[in-house]
Order: structure tokens, then sequence, then C-alpha cells
């Protein structure tokens, strides 16, 4: 996928999002992540969008002015489906005044923001529909090809040198001499190699034997690398190999409830 069919699909599952959430309980629990509520969702995936928008919308190098300029979400949740779209469309139009070199702060530490903040965007949209599913208890239904899109974000990002340098947590309990993790989508291109170095978590594309592999449905398994569904309550996917180094490694999968 391109900056375009991102800011594309982040409209789309904006809307479906909004169509969910308006004029629902603000205060319903979001079981998926524990510390919110549904307010707490919707203004957390508004007001991202938002600060993002002004963050690459006005090529920002740090990212402090975009983080000032957070605005949150109405009180009134039958305002909530309006103010969604608008921000999705609000960011949409931050991405169509740039191109993927113009300079914007990249926080992975690869110096290519206007690509990473789009993926972002997207891989924010598609797991947080899914907390909205879990507290409105609506099914969560996604295209295999978007699920495959949302692994890459979620496992780009997680492997990135700027997470690893910027969450020390994760780089103690990540960092190690070769172990490796095979995540295969069984109904969609898309397969990744993880493997633990002393330094860092390398990433591949590619299929190869490993200590532990995770296959199936490309959208059980967003939901479960993710944190969003329990690995137990998976039962299209298929475990081979070290269960407890699956384990560690999804116990460690937490940034996005944090």
């Amino acid at each position: 996928m391109d900056t375009s069919a991102y800011l594309n699909a982040v409209v789309e599952q904006t809307s479906i999002l909004a169509d969910w959430v308006e004029g629902r309980d603000a205060s319903a629990p979001v079981p998926t992540a524990p510390k919110w509520t549904l307010a707490d969702l919707v203004d957390h995936v508004g007001a991202t969008q938002r600060m993002v928008a002004l963050l690459v919308g006005q090529r920002m190098s740090e990212p402090a002015d975009a983080f000032a300029g957070y605005v949150p979400a109405p009180t009134d949740s039958a305002e909530w489906g309006a103010w969604l779209n608008g921000t999705a469309a609000e960011a949409m139009r931050a991405f169509e005044s740039v191109d993927d070199a113009t300079p914007v702060w990249d926080p992975s530490g690869a110096a290519a923001g206007v690509p990473f903040w789009s993926r972002r965007l997207f891989g924010e949209a598609c797991v947080h529909r899914a907390d909205a599913a879990a507290a409105l208890g609506t099914r969560y239904e996604l295209a295999p090809e978007l699920a495959v899109g949302a692994i890459e974000d979620w496992l780009d990002t997680m492997t990135s040198d700027g997470y690893w340098e910027n969450r020390p947590d994760f780089a103690n309990a990540l960092r190690g001499d070769g172990q490796t993790l095979h995540f295969h989508a069984t109904d969609a291109p898309g397969e990744w190699l993880a493997r633990r170095e002393p330094d860092r978590v390398a990433l591949e594309r590619t299929h190869a034997e490993a200590d532990v592999t995770l296959s199936g449905p490309a959208s059980d398994l967003l939901l479960v690398i993710s944190r969003r569904r329990p690995l137990g309550e998976a039962p299209r996917l298929e475990t081979r190999g070290d269960r407890a180094l699956l384990d560690l490694w999804i116990e460690h999968m937490d940034w996005v409830t944090d």
C-alpha cells in the first residue's frame, strides 16, 4: 500500500467507526483497553488524526507543537460521528499537500515521516475499530489485504530503531541471541520473520523456519498480535514450536493501550 491507499483506508475505517459510536454510551468500558472508556477511545482516534494532520501539513521536524495542538472530542456522543469523519478528512487534506519525500518528524528513526505517519494512522484506525467492536459487542471484520497492511504497520513500528531506543522495557524484554518468530497470513500475501538480536529485533518479509510460527487468517493474526484477542480465543490460528517464546512476544505488544 502507498500513502494514498493508506489515507483512503483511514477515511473508510474511520467512517465505519464513526457510525458505530455515534450516540452511544460515552462511559462504556473498552475491554481490550481496560484504562479507557468509549469516550477515551473516540478522543484518542480523532485527536491523533488531528495532531498528525498538523504535523504533516505544517512539515514539522519536532513534535511538540503538534502535541500542543490537541483538540478533545465533543462531550456529546451524538456529535462523535461528524467529528471523527472531520478528523479523517483533515488528515487526508494534510497528506495531499505533501509527497513522500517531504521532511516530517519520524519517530521510527527512518527519516521518512510522511510514509510512516500514513501507515501509522491506517494501523491505528484498524486496531482501534477492533476496540470499539469489543466495547459495543459488534462483530469485527477486516478484509485480509487490509489486515495484512495493519500487521505490517504493527510489526514495523514495534521493531523500529526509534521504538527500541525509546522503550527500554521493550528492548530489555525482547533482546536475544537469534530466537525467531514467524507470522504467516494464510488468506492474503503476508509473511514476517522476527529475529531477537542483542541490539534490536530484526524484521524480514519472508517464509522461513522459525522457533515458533503463528499462522492463520490475517484479521485473526492482527487481533492476537495487537493483544485485541487472546490467542486461546482465536481457534483459526495455528501455533507450531516454542509457545513460551510467542507468549513473551505477545506480552510486550502493549504500546497502543499504554
